[in-house]
């Protein structure tokens, strides 16, 4: 009765091409994942050089003037009066 069992490991069809891309594909995906969820959590320390440029203003900053707020076309403009009551 012991001479009735096999053994042997089962027959198991060797990946196909599209399977063996979707497999290493997932893999890079997670590993770039890994490596954003990573960035957001380790804080990288800036250079000097990079903290001394934006405290310098720009010469087309300065000379730029604040745009006024364009009203937009769905909104009505307000009233100048108060209503009386």
């Amino acid at each position: 009765m012991a001479s009735d069992l096999d053994f042997s490991p089962p027959e198991v069809p060797e990946p196909t091409f599209l399977e063996n891309l979707l497999r290493y594909g997932l893999f890079l995906g997670a590993i770039f994942q890994l490596i954003c969820v990573l960035a957001i959590i380790v804080p990288i320390p800036k250079s000097h050089e990079a903290e001394a440029e934006l405290s310098e203003p720009r010469s087309a900053e300065v000379t730029r003037k604040p745009k006024a707020a364009v009203p937009s076309v769905n909104k009505r403009p307000k009233k100048e009066t108060k209503k009386k009551r």
